[in-house]
């Protein structure tokens, strides 16, 4: 017997499988990288200090090119940093994400909790699924945020108040946070979602133990939505 829920999970399946394909799927990667990559230039483009740099040097008396100290914030506009890439790149999508993540909690924790009867199907094997892969991605997302947004802040930190002084240790450790980031979504994946663990230990296998991995069951039994 199949109630409204599973038809409604079945149906979401299909839809998810007809919308997002292969093709789409490249598309849209590769369209967030060439956006990545004009967003990471501005600066080339202009928006920088070298006309303060320019303006200050020639303001000095002396002549010639500009000698530019190579430190971030005499070189990149902290405008740059604070309106462009914080405010329109970083903020508005990362509080996007958390009212999505929030909306398929809310949806997912409605579907586990509504009764269903033992003779019309467990709806849990595929909710449980998707809660703990939505947790994950939550997690990744709460990892972002945690090593991103003290760096940022400290950004408008200094644009905001020019005179207010912060210690060099705490602008390393920001700085530290926000590389560290990239080294934090892999080991999250794998150790979250067992297809991406299976795909590493076969890398690893394949390429640096030069033998080939053991067979691991990439799909198994669904976990309970409480683990």
């Amino acid at each position: 017997m199949c109630t409204p829920e599973l038809a409604a999970s079945a149906a979401l399946s299909h839809v998810y499988k007809t919308v997002v394909t292969p093709r789409r799927a490249v598309v849209a990667i590769t369209g967030c990288w060439v956006l990545s990559f004009v967003v990471g230039l501005t600066p080339m483009f202009g928006w920088n200090n070298l006309s303060v740099v320019e303006r200050d040097w020639l303001a000095n008396g002396s002549v010639g090119e500009p000698v530019i100290e190579c430190q971030f914030e005499k070189v990149i506009s902290m405008e740059y940093m604070v309106y462009f890439n914080f405010f329109v790149w970083v903020l508005p999508p990362l509080l996007l994400m958390v009212l999505i993540y929030m909306e398929v909690f809310y949806l997912i924790r409605k579907q586990l909790n509504k009764k269903v009867s033992a003779s019309s199907g467990d709806p849990q094997k595929y909710y449980g699924k998707e809660l703990k892969i939505a947790k994950s991605l939550a997690l990744i997302l709460f990892l972002f945020a945690l090593s991103w947004l003290p760096l940022h802040i400290l950004n408008c930190v200094t644009l905001f108040c020019p005179s207010c002084h912060m210690p060099r240790i705490l602008i390393y450790i920001a700085i530290f946070l926000s590389h560290g980031n990239s080294a934090m979504n892999p080991i999250v994946y794998a150790f979250r979602i067992q297809k991406f663990r299976v795909t590493f230990l076969k890398i690893w296998n394949d390429h640096f133990r030069c033998r080939p991995a053991p067979p691991v069951d990439e799909d198994p039994p669904a976990e309970r939505p409480d683990d």
